[in-house]
C-alpha cells in the first residue's frame, strides 16, 4: 500500500470521526427539513477510492444514518459483498440510541455471512456479509465502516448520494484517486435541481452533496434512477478477473467482449452442429430458421442463474448448455447464437436493463452497464429481439421486460447502440366481443371474446398454464364489481404465430341489476370497466409519465328482459385530448336488443406536472361513464 492511500486513508478517519463525534450521533441535531417525508436520515456518508493500478482498488465507506422509525430499518444498508477478487480489510457497525449513546457494537464476525444469490443460483462464488440487527426503539443512528480491497476494476462504484424514496441526505461525500497514467470518465446525471458540489484536480475527483430532502414517490412519475442525482465513473484501462481491458467507446467495449468473453465459447459438438442443420434444412429463409432453433431451445432448455465466468459476465460454454440443457440469460442467449451460427443464421448477443422501467444504457458513456442478456437478429427491414430465457414467450416478442430502450448489441467487428422494440399504442391492442342476456329478475348469463395484442398480450400470456381453479380465481377478480359471479366456461388460445391471446368465457350472477318499484338499473359495460383513478397529489413534484399506451375496443348485444323496455339511455361520449381519448355509443338494435360501443385509448408518453390533474380527471370521466346505467321499465 502506497504512501498516498495511507495519507488519504489516515486524514478520512480524522475527518469522517471529528464529524460524527460532534453531531451526527445523536438524532437531536437533525434539520427539521430533513425529517419530511423522511423513514431515515443519512447524516454522513463519505466513500473514498483509491485506483492504486488498473488492476488494484481500494475502497473504504463511513456511513451514519438515524432511522426514524421501522420503515427505515432498510435504509440501513450495513452490507458488503465480496467473492474471490473483493477482499474485506475491515467490517464494523456501532449503533447509538437517540441521545447519541452507543448501545451496541458489531465486529466483522458478528455480521452474517451468506451467498449472495438466491436459490435459482446453480454456482457462484460471491457472497455478502449483512448486519441482521433489531432495534429496541427509533429514533436510532448506525455508524457503518467498511474498507475492502478490489481486484476488478471494470466496474467503478458510481456517486449516489440518494438512492432510495423516503431517505434524506445530510451530509454525503465521494473522492476518487487515481495514478496520472489513468484516465477516468464520468458522466452527471441529474445535478440540476440538488445541492451537489464537485471538485477535480491531477488524479482527483470529489462530490459533495449536501441537505438533499427525502423523494417521496408519486404515480405516473419517472423511474427513480431518472430522478435521483448521480455520477457514473468509468476507467478507460480496467481489469475483470486478471483480463486486462482497454475501452473508450461502445464500439471498443464489444470487440473487448466478443473477442474476449464471447468468441471462444461457440464450441457445439459436431453431432449437435450436424443435428440442428438437419432439423432446419427444409425451412425457406433465415427467419423460419431462427424460429425453429427459437423453439428447439424452449424446449430443450431451462432456466437456472450460472454465476461464474469473468465476473458473472462471460457465459457458459455452448456445448456445456448443449450437455446440460439449461443455462443463464448468457449461457442460453449464447447458445441459441451458437445454433444460429450453425446454420448460416447471423444474430448478436446483446445486453440491456431488463425490467419494466424501460431503462437505458447511457449512451454516451461506455462502461459495465445492464443486468440481461438478450438476441439480436439483424434483418434487411427491422432488427428481431430473442428473449432466450423463456420457455413461453413467442418467436420475436420481448414484452415489457426489455422494450423500447437503448441496449448494446455486440458483433465481432465492435459494439453498436441499438433500441428495442417498442409496441405502440394501436400494437397494445384488447379486442372485446361479446353478449349477455338479463333476465326479468334481473341476473345476467353472458359470453365474452377477449383477444389481446403486443404489451395487453405480455398482460395475459402467462394464463395458459395456470389451473383450472387459478383460472376460475384470475376471471373473478377480473370482473370483481360483479357480485356473485359463476363461471361457466374457460377456454383460451395462446396463438405464438399471431401473438394473439385469445379468451372465451361464460359467466353468470344474480343480482346484477337494481330493480326499485317498476323500474330496473342495468349497468351496461358489463365486460371491461376501468376502476383504476389515478393517485390524487395536492404538490406534484414530478412530470407525468406514460410508459406504455394502449388501446381498448368492444363491442357487446345486450338483450334486455322480455317485460322490460327501455325508459332511458345514456348520452354517447366523445373525448379526446393528449392523453388519449374514450368513446362509446348505445345503438337500438330492435325493441329488446341492444348494441354498446365503447373504445378506450391512453397514449404513452412524458407530460409536465401540471398535466397530472388532467390526466387523473380524464381517468375519472372514464370510470364514471363506465358505470352509467340504463333505465328500464315495465312494459
Amino acid at each position: 500500500m502506497n504512501l498516498k492511500y495511507c495519507l488519504n486513508i489516515v486524514l478520512f478517519l480524522i475527518i469522517t470521526n471529528t464529524f460524527s463525534q460532534q453531531e451526527f450521533k445523536t438524532s437531536f441535531t437533525i434539520p427539521e427539513n430533513l425529517t419530511e417525508n423522511a423513514n431515515a436520515v443519512v447524516r454522513y456518508s463519505q466513500t473514498n477510492i483509491t485506483l492504486e493500478t488498473y488492476s488494484e482498488m481500494y475502497i473504504t465507506e463511513k456511513r451514519i444514518i438515524t432511522v426514524l422509525n421501522k420503515s427505515g430499518d432498510d435504509a440501513v444498508n450495513a452490507f458488503v459483498y465480496y467473492d474471490n477478487n473483493v477482499k474485506i480489510k475491515e467490517l464494523e457497525a456501532i449503533v447509538y440510541n437517540a441521545a447519541g449513546i452507543q448501545i451496541k457494537k458489531i465486529k466483522k464476525n458478528d455480521f452474517k455471512d451468506v451467498s449472495a444469490v438466491d436459490g435459482g443460483t446453480l454456482y457462484s462464488d460471491s457472497r455478502v456479509k449483512y448486519l441482521e440487527y433489531t432495534p429496541i426503539g427509533y429514533p436510532y443512528t448506525l455508524e457503518f465502516t467498511c474498507k475492502t480491497l478490489n481486484n476488478n476494476t471494470a466496474f467503478i462504484r458510481p456517486f449516489m448520494p440518494l438512492n432510495e424514496y423516503f431517505v434524506s441526505i445530510e451530509n454525503s461525500s465521494y473522492q476518487i484517486n487515481y495514478p496520472a497514467d489513468i484516465t477516468i470518465r464520468t458522466k452527471h446525471k441529474n445535478f440540476q435541481t440538488f445541492n451537489i458540489e464537485n471538485e477535480k484536480g491531477e488524479g482527483l475527483l470529489k462530490y459533495t452533496a449536501k441537505n438533499i430532502l427525502a423523494i417521496k414517490p408519486e404515480k405516473y412519475a419517472p423511474a427513480f434512477f431518472d430522478i435521483a442525482p448521480k455520477v457514473l465513473l468509468a476507467s478507460n484501462e480496467f481489469a475483470l478477473e486478471g483480463v486486462h481491458s482497454q475501452v473508450t467507446s461502445w464500439n471498443d467495449f464489444g470487440k473487448w467482449m466478443y473477442q474476449d468473453l464471447i468468441k471462444s465459447t461457440h464450441d457445439l459438438p459436431a453431432s449437435t452442429v450436424s443435428m440442428i442443420q438437419n432439423l432446419v434444412k427444409d425451412e425457406p429463409n433465415n427467419i423460419e430458421k431462427a424460429k425453429k432453433i427459437y423453439q428447439y431451445v424452449q424446449d430443450k432448455t431451462r432456466y437456472i442463474s450460472v454465476q461464474v465466468g469473468i465476473g458473472g459476465w462471460k457465459p457458459f460454454n455452448a456445448s456445456e448448455v448443449d450437455r446440460l440443457g439449461y443455462g443463464d440469460c448468457k449461457g442460453l442467449t449464447n447458445y441459441t447464437m451458437a445454433l444460429l451460427k450453425a446454420v448460416g443464421v447471423e444474430s448478436n448477443y446483446t445486453v440491456v436493463y431488463a425490467g419494466e422501467s424501460q431503462r437505458s444504457l447511457e449512451k454516451d458513456f461506455a462502461a459495465m452497464q445492464g443486468n440481461h442478456v438478450i438476441l439480436n437478429i439483424p434483418t434487411e427491414d427491422d432488427n428481431i429481439w430473442l428473449e432466450c430465457t423463456s420457455q413461453k414467450l413467442p418467436f420475436g416478442f420481448i414484452g415489457d421486460f426489455t422494450d423500447d430502450r437503448d441496449v448494446l448489441v455486440i458483433t465481432p467487428e465492435g459494439g453498436e447502440i441499438k433500441h428495442t422494440k417498442k409496441y405502440h399504442v394501436n400494437e397494445s391492442s384488447q379486442i372485446i366481443s361479446g353478449k349477455y342476456k338479463v333476465s326479468n329478475e334481473g341476473a345476467i348469463n353472458a359470453e365474452v371474446k377477449v383477444n389481446s395484442k403486443g404489451i395487453q398480450y405480455d398482460n395475459k400470456y402467462w394464463l395458459e398454464t395456470e389451473t383450472q381453479r387459478d383460472l376460475d380465481k384470475h376471471y373473478k377478480k377480473r370482473w370483481r364489481y360483479i357480485n356473485g359471479l359463476s363461471i361457466s366456461s374457460m377456454d383460451i388460445e395462446n396463438d405464438k404465430k399471431d401473438i394473439e391471446f385469445i379468451e372465451h368465457v361464460s359467466f353468470e350472477a344474480p343480482n346484477y341489476t337494481k330493480i326499485v318499484g317498476d323500474r330496473m338499473l342495468l349497468t351496461i359495460n358489463a365486460f371491461n370497466r376501468n376502476t383504476h383513478v389515478p393517485d390524487r397529489y395536492r404538490n406534484r413534484k414530478f412530470p407525468l409519465k406514460v410508459n406504455r399506451g394502449f388501446k381498448d375496443v368492444d363491442e357487446v348485444e345486450i338483450e334486455i328482459p322480455s317485460d322490460y323496455k327501455v325508459e332511458s339511455m345514456p348520452k354517447n361520449n366523445l373525448i379526446e385530448n393528449k392523453f388519449g381519448s374514450y368513446k362509446t355509443e348505445v345503438i337500438v338494435k330492435s325493441d329488446n336488443t341492444l348494441v354498446y360501443k365503447r373504445e378506450f385509448v391512453i397514449n404513452d408518453g412524458e407530460f409536465p406536472k401540471e398535466d397530472y390533474e388532467d390526466f387523473r380527471a380524464f381517468y375519472k370521466i372514464v370510470s364514471k361513464q363506465d358505470n352509467a346505467k340504463i333505465a328500464l321499465i315495465k312494459k
